[in-house]
């Protein structure tokens, strides 16, 4: 079967992640999408992350419903930092029938050449990449052959303006799944006075 791994923070899940997954599901090869929930990215702050169990949660309840959608906490059980070539290698040799493929944004794709091992990544797998808005320049891997260049619609929401939002005290219905809304909303995450 053919996976595509859309690895992120998802502190939280927000409807553009959603979008992202639901193009690469109906647009490309892939089969289903895993959403792997990272722990600790080595290139962010480990401050202003929710439980990993509760984003985990959060993204369960966002895909609940679409059998081409699935969360996985692989990573929690792996060495932390979280390196992708790790948890690669880890669900190769779990799923060997499965052929895994990255998801990635055209931002991670500026700087992967400076990911751990990404030759070996890119010897392996193919890397899916949906363009975002503000990148000008050309890639520099742009042209491997592994990588594969998708203009997806995407909408101008991050998980860090749901954050800013929820703390301004502003409703962020519409910019989550509502399950996730509600959600954050009992539990106060983020920061949400009660």
């Amino acid at each position: 079967m053919k996976i595509g791994l859309f690895f992120g923070s998802f502190n939280p899940i927000h409807t553009g992640h959603l979008i992202i997954a639901n193009y690469m599901a109906d647009y490309t090869n892939l089969e289903e999408v895993w959403f792997v929930v990272s722990p600790q990215n080595p290139f962010k702050s480990e401050q202003s992350l929710l439980n990993e169990d509760d984003r985990l949660n959060l993204l369960k309840l966002a895909v609940n419903g679409d059998n081409r959608f699935k969360a996985i906490d692989v990573e929690f059980s792996l060495p932390r930092p979280s390196y992708t070539v790790h948890t690669l290698d880890h669900l190769s040799k779990q799923f060997p029938a499965h052929e895994f493929t990255l998801i990635i944004g055209g931002d991670n794709l500026q700087n992967f050449h400076k990911w751990l091992n990404y030759e070996a990544i890119l010897a392996k797998h193919q890397v899916f990449v949906y363009a975002r808005t503000g990148i000008v320049e050309k890639p520099l891997l742009s042209n491997h052959p592994h990588i594969k260049l998708f203009e997806v619609p995407l909408l101008n929401i991050s998980s860090s303006y749901v954050r800013e939002s929820i703390q301004a005290g502003k409703s962020i219905k519409y910019l989550v799944p509502e399950p996730v809304r509600i959600a954050i909303e009992e539990n106060k995450f983020y920061g949400i006075k009660g």
